[in-house]
């Protein structure tokens, strides 16, 4: 089978196409055709060497959708269409850049679908991580609220747009350039802000004086404190993303988090397997019928798995880069 391997820590070109064994099936583990793959910005951290525990070379990617070619669970007959995403996918073990990845059937999220390949491999670990982190919010359908989501044009941040879009919270979403404004807001939101580094104080005091309810903070460690300090007084931010990095230099709760001020976060390891198939399925349905929108920004082929890396370096994509054998 052909597989993008990384072999080294480094930039994109450390990524090369070579032909591997198609792994042998053992107890526990199916095998799985791989159709399609989203690609994160955990893979880039991974290739970079950020990522602890991971030994080169490695089949990187977090997340797959494909059809089972040989099962070890009665559960999952050949030819069964299934998700997967997380579980150490493409860092303990061989992920989704490949053409056939082995892997835990505790992992395997069985799903019936008419989505073509490309769409629903947008789905898997970006909508649940949004979904997710809207949860740990307590955002919900029906609810009330104004919602802020730093790092908007992200995959995360489109999906987060389009979920909380139909609940009836008031959006604010940030991109750091210009020209992806009209995205945003095709995408659902009620205003865009362009974050050009720094405090976004200014933009957000104009639109609610109080600061919003709610901030999902996407862009991660370099701006969490200032959205501690943009958020209304009892309101709550979930740190999910990590755009620009895992770690807080010189982090001071006491000092940093306003009294009565949530901060939470959410992991998308918790909604692997079978805590997240109900969920896919229903997202599933949602892009089925055109409530939620799959936001692909561009799809490479398994030969073009340098560029497509080199794409997401330069952050260039206004939502999902996918990536099909």
């Amino acid at each position: 089978m052909r597989a993008a391997v990384c072999v080294k820590a480094g930039g994109p070109e450390v990524l090369e196409i070579r032909e591997l064994p198609v792994p042998a099936v053992r107890e526990g583990w199916s095998l799985v055709r791989v159709k399609g793959t989203g690609l994160n910005r955990s893979e880039l951290r991974t290739r970079q060497g950020h990522s602890p525990n991971v030994r080169f070379p490695r089949v990187l990617g977090i997340e797959c959708v494909g059809v089972v070619a040989a099962s070890t669970d009665p559960t999952l007959p050949e030819g069964t269409t299934v998700a997967a995403v997380m579980g150490e996918m493409g860092r303990e073990f061989d992920g989704g850049y490949a053409e056939y990845a082995l892997l835990p059937n505790s992992l395997l999220m069985p799903l019936t679908t008419t989505l073509p390949w490309d769409v629903l491999a947008a789905l898997p670990e970006t909508y649940l991580t949004a979904q997710g982190s809207l949860d740990a919010l307590g955002v919900v359908p029906g609810g009330h609220g104004r919602l802020l989501i730093r790092g908007g044009t992200s995959s995360v941040g489109m999906a987060a747009v389009s979920i909380a879009s139909g609940y009836g919270v008031e959006i604010a979403a940030t991109t750091r350039r210009q020209g992806k404004v009209d995205a945003l807001a095709a995408a659902g939101a009620d205003h865009v802000l362009v974050d050009a580094g720094g405090s976004l104080a200014a933009g957000v005091r104009a639109l609610w004086p109080e600061g919003p309810d709610y901030v999902l903070e996407l862009v991660g460690a370099s701006s969490t404190v200032d959205s501690l300090s943009l958020v209304r007084r009892g309101g709550t931010v979930c740190v999910t993303g990590s755009l620009s990095g895992w770690s807080i230099p010189d982090f001071q709760p006491v000092a940093m988090i306003p009294s009565g001020t949530k901060l939470t976060a959410f992991h998308s390891d918790d909604a692997k397997g079978g805590a997240g198939t109900t969920v896919l399925r229903r997202i599933v349905r949602e892009v089925e019928a055109g409530v939620y929108r799959p936001n692909i920004d561009r799809v490479f082929g398994l030969d073009d798995i340098v560029a497509a890396h080199r794409y997401m370096d330069n952050d260039q994509a206004t939502g999902k880069v996918v990536v099909v054998p």
